[in-house]
Parts: structure tokens; sequence; C-alpha cells
């Protein structure tokens, strides 16, 4: 029997920016996908998804040549297969786990990390082949196979676990120090625009950064300082000057965040204030929070949350709150007043 677990990860800063090339702080949290396989005789891989009722059922022997987009199973197996792999046993396999679908934790890259791995083991590589490996084959499988928006922030850290800061053009992750407090996890229950969220906020701000490098080639948001938004802001249509600011803030606001958290005791007052900074511009220049959603966080805060922020790539999903022991009860009662359909605490794992 093959058995392994992958957990759901939260983007603490820097959403909206791994699809630029730009840095994120991301960290792995203790909701899971489970695995349990059993070799069968049927040449065929039997996945039950026990979650949502349905079954997959993969042949050992399939082709690849036709995967329909968001075939996420066997574009793994293409790229595995490209990288000298070879699958001739078939599996009975049950996949459940406690992560919320369409909520913004990343339960999709946690099913096709442990995808990935569960392949890397049925060939008996498991302790040769590293997290990151694992991270950059979900990646592929995943989004640059299909062509889709999206960055590597949710394979990469769902991969190699822990708090982490990871420079996106590169893929090099740094582990950070992983007390940030208390955390809470509340459920909106308002449903996910992941695709058309992320094609928008992309194409924006590819086209605000370009509107300066046209003029100004040099530039580069990783050199930037803030004073650069007034000074090239005039470059930059109107309509895309909320995706300049953006860009430029966001980057600024993550970078500060790793230096707090490079401290050996970071300021959890510090880092909440940079949380509530980032998810201004989310719910104001991105626009990616409903309303809904704001009210709920302005609740938490007023309740005494020190940082709160929507999860994922927006338009509904999961909310994190940063809060501190003697407020816990207090936030939580106020996600619930203020209409979240579940709220708990989550820990970061290693």
């Amino acid at each position: 029997m093959i058995e392994l677990k992958v957990p759901a990860r939260i983007c603490f800063y820097g959403d909206h920016q791994d699809y630029l090339g730009l840095p994120v702080i991301a960290g792995s949290i203790d909701r899971y996908i489970n695995v349990k396989a059993v070799a069968n005789q049927d040449k065929k891989y039997r996945l039950k998804l026990l979650d949502l009722n349905e079954e997959v059922i993969i042949s050992v022997d399939d082709d690849l040549k036709d995967i329909q987009p968001g075939d996420y199973y066997r574009s793994v197996m293409s790229i595995l297969k490209n990288q000298g792999f070879s699958f001739e046993q078939g599996y009975d396999m049950e996949i459940s786990g406690n992560i919320p679908v369409n909520a913004g934790l990343s339960s999709s890259s946690a099913i096709v990390v442990a995808w990935v791995r569960f392949l890397v083991a049925t060939q008996g590589k498991s302790g040769e082949v590293s997290d990151y490996q694992i991270g950059r084959w979900a990646y592929e499988a995943e989004v640059l196979f299909f062509d889709q928006p999206g960055g590597l922030m949710d394979q990469y850290t769902i991969a190699q676990k822990g708090l982490i800061y990871i420079d996106t053009k590169s893929g090099e992750s740094t582990r950070l120090n992983a007390n940030l407090g208390k955390l809470l996890v509340a459920e909106s229950g308002v449903p996910k625009k992941t695709l058309e969220v992320l094609k928008n906020a992309q194409v924006y701000a590819d086209k605000a950064v370009q509107a300066v490098q046209k003029e100004y080639p040099e530039f580069e948001v990783e050199t930037s300082t803030l004073d650069d938004y007034e000074k090239y802001k005039a470059l930059v249509p109107v309509e895309l000057q909320d995706y300049w600011y953006s860009t430029l803030y966001n980057y600024h606001i993550t970078i500060q965040a790793k230096r707090e958290l490079s401290n050996p005791n970071p300021n959890i007052q510090v880092l909440g204030d940079l949380m509530n900074q980032h998810q201004a511009i989310l719910q104001d220049q991105i626009k990616n929070t409903p309303k809904k959603m704001v009210e709920m966080m302005d609740a938490a805060r007023r309740a005494g949350a020190v940082g709160t922020k929507i999860i994922g790539s927006g338009g509904g999903g999961c909310m994190v709150a940063m809060v501190t022991e003697d407020v816990e009860g207090k936030v939580k009662q106020a996600f619930l007043e203020h209409g979240a359909k579940d709220v708990y605490v989550v820990e970061l794992t290693s």
C-alpha cells in the first residue's frame, strides 16, 4: 500500500505577483489531501475522489495524446513519461481530504502534487526526487502544459512545505521564521472565479509595466522604489494605473514582510499591518474581494484581528486572520455573525 498526505497553502504576502515573476511569501497549513493506494491486476489507475463522489479511471497504457484542458492526471503522466518514467502497475486509489474546494486554499494544486508524489512513489524514487522537483513537475502539469494564467507559488509551496519566500523567476526558495501568531481561516461561502480574476489581473499588470518599459527599457520592479509610482504614473494609461500601483506596492510589502520574518522574533503587529496593506490593495486596486468578504474582514479587525486578507486569486473563497490568543473567540464570532460558513484554527506545517 502507498499512503501519503499533501497540505493546503496560504499566500500571506505577494498575491497576484508570482505570474509577474515577482516574489511571494506563502506557507503550507495543516489541512490535507490524503491518498491511499493498493496495487491491482487491472493495469488501470482507479481514483475514487471520495469528497466529490467521483471516479477517474486511466489505463497505464494510455497514449496521452489527446489530453483535455484541466485533465491534470494525464498531463502529469505525460510530463513524467518525458522524464523517463514508465507506468505498468495499476492501483486502486482513494483520495479524500479536509481542504475546502474552490475556496482559495489550493485544493486542486494539492491533488496535483499528491498525484505527482504518488507516481514517483510507484517508481520507487521517492528518496531520489527533491521536493523542489515535485513542485516543478506539478507546476508544469497544471499551468504550463495547458498555457493557463497563474504562477508557481501553489505547487512550490505545497511540495516544499513550511513558510517560504519564493523568487518566482528562479524558483529559489528561502525558509522563513514560521511565527505568525495564531491563524484563523474563515470560509466565506462565496465561490471563487479563479481563472477570470487571474487572467485579467495578469494582463493588466503586464501592460502597466510594459507602458513604463516602453519609455524606460531598463526599468525593473525589483529595483524600483515607491517614488517610482508617481515618477512614471503619467506613462501608464489611466485604466491601468490601479495595476501599476498594485504591482509596485505589493512588491515592496512582500520585501518588508520578508525582512521582518527574517528576524529571530518577528513583530506580529508589523506583519499584521503589512497584511492589511496588502488586502487593501487586493480589494481597492486589483478588485478581487467581494463586498461580503470585505465586510467580514472589517468585522474581524474590529474584533481584534491583527491582520486579515483574502486567500488565493480572489473573487470568493476563504480569508485568513492573524490573531492573538485573547481575541481568538471574538474574531471567530465576528466572522460567523457576518456570514462566514465556517471558521477554524490552522497551523503552519514543516
